[in-house]
């Protein structure tokens, strides 16, 4: 691919930040009444409180679009076209899950995606890696933080059958 332009990289950084925090949006839809949703939740003594997330997920979808900006840069989508394909992919799953969590408030479903969505992230996190080292390195605050997410995504669903049943 030849050397992209400054402009063209710029634009090529907005537009994969506009489709990282386009699934955010997808996502933040679903999730209107998840302060107070979540507060009727019986909590594990580990679980942070209802401010943690939103900065917390900002921050992440902020480094994922730089990550896929990074993949994109390296030879284009054509050339990258799996990893990147995978990454919106993992982005779906990714807004899907608030869906099922919140409005929906479908518990075992919600953690059957959070599982599915931890096995693409790693897979898209590998891929980036091979393509731009730094670029996977940028998911994996990602990652932890989707394997911290699972973990309280059961224990919710097991804590509040009622509710998540």
């Amino acid at each position: 691919m030849p050397s992209l332009s400054k402009q063209r990289q710029i634009i090529g950084l907005a537009v994969w930040l506009l489709v990282s925090f386009a699934a955010s949006a997808i996502g933040a839809v679903a999730s209107i009444q998840a302060k107070t949703f979540y507060g009727q939740l019986v909590q594990p003594s580990w679980a942070p409180p209802p401010t943690v997330f939103g900065p917390v997920w900002t921050v992440l979808f902020a480094l994922m679009g730089i990550a896929a900006w990074l993949v994109w840069r390296s030879e284009g989508f054509r050339s990258n076209r799996q990893a990147l394909t995978l990454f919106l992919v993992q982005l779906f799953f990714n807004a899907l899950w608030s869906w099922l969590f919140f409005a929906w408030q479908l518990g075992a479903l919600a953690f059957a995606d959070i599982v599915l969505l931890w096995v693409l992230i790693a897979t898209t996190l590998v891929l980036f890696w091979r393509i731009r080292p730094l670029a996977g390195a940028l998911l994996i605050p990602y990652l932890l933080w989707v394997s911290f997410a699972g973990a309280l995504n059961y224990t919710l669903w097991q804590l509040n059958p009622q509710i998540l049943g």
